[in-house]
């Protein structure tokens, strides 16, 4: 009684899951999900139905390749084949495969599935032209160590080799100054006997402690050139009576565009009248280090809903700071790159304050990181019981893998 209570559920499921892939499908073609200010149409999916990702991929992968699976999305509208056994189709079967899957996936499970896409005979590839040398760093983790190990091109590497010597080389002519006093002009004798005051001092640098020194050189570099080690300097020329500004050596900014690289950058602004430079302001940190450790313990994300980005954030003016907005937590979120600029062009508004954020898109209506689940107020579609796969073991000596047909010839 409970398996066929099992089987009735399950088709109806798949039914439900073929009607998502209809709707999907038509969001696709109509290109429709760009308007909500989604990344992508998986994010928009998993966002709208509260899924995974991973999930939601599978979904636009079958949507995207509906018209190419008639058989294969008629099983899944009818509550016959389940969405992981379509999914599987749709993202690695080759073309023309419908009606041989379609028949396959009536008696075999998702793991069988795959098996049968991998044995489908694949063209040889075109001979790719000569890669350039390897470039690669890799950590591996110990007890008490890591490991790392990095491949560099012959130049790059004679350009690394000559850097970490002369960080070592210096690290060793400061070594020797400081303890030429203690143990005779170049320091201790590292042939002769040891006594304590050899003990007592600081070992020789190693090449070890030269990598470091460049490590360190390199990041104190950056710091200097980049203290909020995020963004750039941004060169902003601006018309003191006009309000209209401009990149140096550049165009004209757009409110819009002048808004979002003056969001969270380093500027220097130089004030002109008549075209004529009349003074610059000092180069400032609009966002602090300290105050975006603080926007990022507590946004932890992209605060735009659905969007669950971590990297490279942007701190974003609600009220921008050129209106007379604060530069504090209250008046600042974190957004991706992405959508900060759907925010400057109008696609999408961001109103605060931090603690009541009230995201909208186009047409004004509030996201909500919410999906669109409720209660259902129709009947379940009426579909045969699904059964699902025989469950036998597959015996693939006897199986014949798809064969995609050769083109046609010009002939």
């Amino acid at each position: 009684m409970l398996f066929e209570e099992l089987a009735e559920l399950t088709g109806q499921r798949n039914a439900i899951d073929g009607r998502i892939v209809d709707i999907v499908a038509e969001i696709d073609h109509d290109g429709i999900w760009g308007n909500t200010g989604c990344r992508s149409l998986p994010a928009l999916i998993a966002w709208k139905t509260g899924t995974s990702l991973r999930n939601a991929e599978t979904v636009a992968a079958i949507a995207h390749r509906s018209p190419e699976l008639p058989q294969c999305t008629a099983a899944l509208r009818a509550g016959q084949l389940s969405l992981d056994q379509v999914g599987v189709i749709a993202e690695r079967a080759g073309e023309g495969s419908d009606a041989h899957y379609a028949q396959l996936a009536a008696s075999a499970t998702v793991a069988q599935l795959r098996t049968a896409i991998k044995l489908e005979p694949r063209p040889d590839p075109e001979p790719k032209p000569t890669s350039p040398p390897p470039r690669a760093i890799t950590k591996t983790d110990g007890e008490q160590s890591t490991t790392w190990r990095i491949t560099l091109p012959h130049p790059e590497a004679a350009t690394f080799d000559a850097a970490l010597q002369s960080h070592h080389d210096g690290l060793v002519a400061q070594w020797k100054r400081d303890h030429a006093d203690d143990s005779g002009e170049d320091g201790p004798d590292p042939t002769g006997p040891v006594d304590d005051r050899d003990v007592q001092l600081s070992p020789l640098p190693t090449r070890v402690d030269g990598f470091m020194s460049l490590v360190e050189a390199g990041w104190d570099a950056d710091v200097a050139r980049r203290p909020h080690g995020q963004r750039t300097t941004v060169v902003v020329h601006l018309d003191v009576e006009s309000r209209v500004a401009a990149l140096h050596l550049g165009p004209l900014l757009p409110d819009g565009d002048r808004q979002y690289l003056t969001c969270d950058a380093t500027c220097e602004v130089w004030f002109e009248r008549h075209g004529r430079p009349i003074g610059s302001g000092r180069e400032t940190r609009v966002i602090s280090r300290r105050l975006r450790r603080a926007l990022e313990h507590r946004d932890h994300c992209c605060v735009v809903p659905g969007c669950a980005a971590t990297r490279g954030l942007h701190a974003h003016h609600l009220v921008h700071w050129e209106d007379g907005g604060p530069t504090e937590l209250a008046n600042l979120v974190l957004v991706c790159p992405y959508h900060h600029r759907l925010h400057h062009r109008g696609l999408i508004t961001l109103r605060g304050p931090a603690h009541h954020l009230l995201v909208t898109n186009a047409a004004g209506e509030p996201l909500t990181s919410a999906s669109l689940a409720r209660s259902p107020t129709t009947p379940p579609p009426r579909v045969a019981p699904c059964r699902g796969p025989t469950g036998e073991r597959a015996d693939w000596w006897w199986y014949d893998p798809f064969e995609t047909p050769p083109p046609p010839s010009p002939n």
